[in-house]
């Protein structure tokens, strides 16, 4: 067994990759500048010595292999070190590669959108379909408790991301991965800070494609007129998913919500397959779930394992996470940054909590969404919500004056469009902000892809405060039994890390 050091451990997917690495029987150092849950305490658990700060002494007993995270730059002590002393050294993709994938049948999920709930279902729905996969994906699956599995399966299900592998390695992750299955959710220009149009997010997605082999399968979202363009030369044979495309081989029809969910029915090839039921709202998530049925069926699982497996999903931690309810104020935590999703985001939350005003409270904290190549269609994707909030730009500094996202333009626009809208300065700030205007029938959506510096937790203390203020009065027994739960359930933060690496 090999000694692997990772600098950059406290990432979520470095953090997996150690969990990963441990149940293999290695042993696993690691190394970081901000050590914070819960992957600190995570680590922990698992036993991990973890360094604080980056220092060449960490390195004193050589590793086998030094693990590269993507956020670490040359002129890191450690980095320094390592390549003077002629070590090995690698990136995360690389590490799975050689010690989870080879000879093995690997579903790869892509796409700009939808990649961790896609990711988190394929692993459950093939789990109760008896093929037991190992996985790794971009979030905590609240099925597993975890965000990792190590099995001794010939199945692997991997969230395969588009952004850069490491400085040593400027190309997309999902080109170290071996599919046998592709999954292109969709495809939409995003990484503004690595990619510099959408021909060259399509150029990745093309040779991503071409890795499948002609014995595999691309699934694809017909959909996505550009996920289209970038199967189009495909070696593997498709199989095409759609909820509006008429031409797709994979169709859902009938959908219909329910307190709980969505129900649809499945067409394939014209002729019905089955009917399904998914405790998730939203059109995007009937395609992720389409996406996950084809590529379930491809492996044999039968339909009615893959209805139980769709039927008992839990979710992805921090997509639409119902984080607390006081007062009948439902505080909502979403990753949804780029602007489609936070549009897709937004419509599914006026499906789960039909007639209730939506505020949105959105972090331009991305790469893309920093800049000003998004800053026109915010205005529509936050236009569904009733009030929106414009936190700062994070790490402002970090972009070129000319090129950055405007919050005080964002908010001119929606004003523009009928919709109550600030730039707020953040923090304590918000939550002032929020205070007096929110009702006891309000849903509050934060919108970030970092922890929005622990904001959830400060409104719900706040909220819980407030108690006893009029505009905040518990919904009597009149109110509807979601308007009702007034009791808060706190989950834990995300540790801040704004890492783009997996979707």
């Amino acid at each position: 067994m090999a000694h692997y050091h990772l600098i950059g451990i406290c990432g979520t997917a470095m953090a997996s990759l150690a969990g990963m690495l441990l149940a293999r029987g290695h042993e696993v150092t690691g190394s970081d500048a901000n050590v914070y849950p819960p992957m600190s305490e995570e680590l922990a658990r698992l036993g991990v010595p973890v360094a604080l700060g980056y220092d060449p002494a960490n390195l004193a007993r050589r590793p086998d292999v030094v693990v590269v995270g993507n956020a670490i730059r040359r002129g890191n002590p450690e980095v320094e070190f390592v390549l003077e002393q002629r070590w090995r050294y690698a990136s995360l993709p690389e590490v799975l590669k050689q010690e989870f994938l080879w000879g093995k049948r690997v579903l790869v999920v892509t796409g700009t959108h939808g990649k961790t709930t896609t990711t988190a279902l394929a692993a459950h729905v093939l789990t109760v379909g008896g093929l037991e996969p190992t996985f790794f994906v971009g979030g905590v699956a609240e099925n597993f408790g975890a965000s990792f599995r190590v099995t001794d399966s010939d199945y692997v299900v991997l969230e395969g991301d588009e952004y850069d592998t490491a400085y040593f390695d400027k190309g997309p992750k999902f080109m170290h991965y071996l599919p046998e299955i592709g999954i292109v959710n969709n495809v939409e220009y995003d990484h503004a800070d690595i990619y510099p149009n959408l021909e060259a997010v399509k150029l990745a997605f093309r040779r991503f494609v071409n890795l499948l082999p002609r014995t595999g399968t691309c699934v694809v979202g017909f959909d996505s007129p550009h996920a289209r363009d970038v199967v189009a030369r495909s070696f593997a044979p498709l199989e095409s998913f759609a909820l509006d495309a008429s031409d797709a081989i994979w169709r859902a029809e009938n959908v219909t919500y329910t307190e709980t969910g969505m129900r649809f029915c499945v067409i394939r090839h014209g002729e019905p397959f089955g009917t399904f039921e998914l405790p998730l709202f939203g059109a995007f998530n009937v395609r992720n779930a389409l996406a996950v049925v084809a590529a379930a069926t491809c492996w044999g699982v039968a339909p009615e394992r893959i209805a139980e497996g769709l039927a008992t999903f839990r979710a992805v931690k921090r997509r639409m996470q119902l984080r607390g309810e006081v007062g009948g104020v439902a505080v909502i935590d979403d990753f949804a940054h780029h602007p489609t999703a936070v549009r897709e985001t937004l419509k599914a939350l006026t499906q789960r909590f039909p007639g209730r005003p939506l505020t949105a409270v959105f972090e331009p904290r991305s790469w893309s969404s920093r800049k000003k190549v998004f800053q026109d269609v915010y205005a529509e994707a936050l236009s569904v919500a009733q009030r929106v909030v414009v936190a700062p730009v994070f790490g402002r500094e970090e972009v070129p004056a000319d090129d950055c996202f405007s919050p005080e333009q964002l908010v001119a626009d929606l004003t523009a469009r009928g919709v109550e809208a600030a730039a707020v300065s953040g923090g304590e700030s918000i939550v002032s902000y929020l205070l007096p205007r929110l009702t006891a029938n309000d849903v509050v959506v934060l919108l970030s892809n970092g922890s929005f510096g622990g904001l959830h937790d400060r409104l719900l203390a706040a909220l819980h405060a407030a108690g006893t203020n009029p505009v905040l009065k518990p919904v009597g027994k009149s109110g509807t039994a979601a308007e009702e739960r007034s009791t808060a359930v706190v989950l834990e933060d995300d540790g801040g890390r704004s890492a783009p690496s997996l979707g």
